[in-house]
């Protein structure tokens, strides 16, 4: 039997709610699947088919020590996403090279845009860690200058309004095929708390957005086992992409009963 690994992190960062309903789903396909923490030093990743990359999310706290243990996988069996998806997805200057309308970012303490309200964030972060949200432009500086004294890159963009009323709209592809679409509550309104992230709803995306999000897929020279492409609306009303998420993105398996099935059919046609 084909044998993959679910790979998590460790502690309180390492919770993740989808690997039973996704292992299970392996095994229904056909495919072992074990959960094992990508920095057990115990394990041999050689043994696996497959090492399938899901919720590291403490690699914000040691990115580098991250990005090594992904190439040494790579170099022993096959990694999903692969490494050099990791590599750029994990620093959100990738934003800079899309090629497709993303939110405007400035990416510097100097010369910011006069925007009514700033969200100020480094480019490495996860779950709006280290994100404020300021209407004052000389606390979104030095916020930003901050961040730059500390050796991190800054980014800063506009907070938009239509957040408010819309969301954000997550859609979700296993092997370049949609899955669901989800609308989530905006993380940084007034009011919300950490839950809210969790909180979403299934949708059915506009035409537009998807369009969007497959020129984002296209533009990727990689295959991709999944992607979670979030999007938003500017005032003019046209979707933007606020972020692409192919490291360590919450599936919202959950909220549509097909698709850890989706996921796994995706991973046995890599296979």
């Amino acid at each position: 039997m084909t044998t993959c690994a679910y790979v998590t992190s460790a502690g309180p960062e390492g919770h993740d709610d989808e690997s039973g309903p996704m292992v299970a789903a392996w095994q229904e396909s056909g495919i072992g699947g074990r959960v094992e923490r990508w920095d057990d030093p115990a394990v041999d990743w050689s043994a696996y088919d497959a090492v399938v990359v899901r919720s590291v999310w403490d690699y914000i706290f040691r990115r580098e020590e991250f990005l090594t243990w992904a190439r040494g996988v790579e170099s022993v069996t096959r990694l999903l996403n692969p490494y050099a998806v990791l590599e750029s997805n994990t620093d959100k200057t990738y934003l800079r090279d899309l090629g497709v309308p993303t939110v405007p970012t400035h990416w510097t303490s100097e010369g910011l845009p006069d925007w009514p309200e700033y969200v100020v964030k480094p480019a490495v972060s996860g779950g709006a860690r280290d994100t404020t949200r300021t209407a004052d432009r000389a606390e979104a500086m030095a916020l930003a200058a901050a961040l730059e004294a500390a050796g991190r890159t800054p980014m800063v963009q506009p907070y938009l309004d239509m957040v408010e009323a819309e969301g954000e709209t997550s859609l979700l592809y296993f092997n370049g095929r949609l899955s669901h679409t989800v609308r989530r509550s905006p993380m940084l309104a007034h009011g919300a708390g950490p839950e809210d992230d969790a909180r979403a709803q299934l949708r059915t995306p506009a035409p537009d957005q998807v369009e969007l999000a497959e020129k984002v897929l296209t533009a990727v020279p990689h295959v991709l086992l999944y992607a979670r492409i979030d999007l938003v609306r500017l005032s003019s009303g046209a979707p933007a992409v606020i972020e692409v998420e192919l490291t360590e993105p919450y599936l919202f398996l959950s909220h549509e009963p097909s698709a850890p099935a989706n996921f796994a059919r995706a991973l046995r046609e890599l296979l």
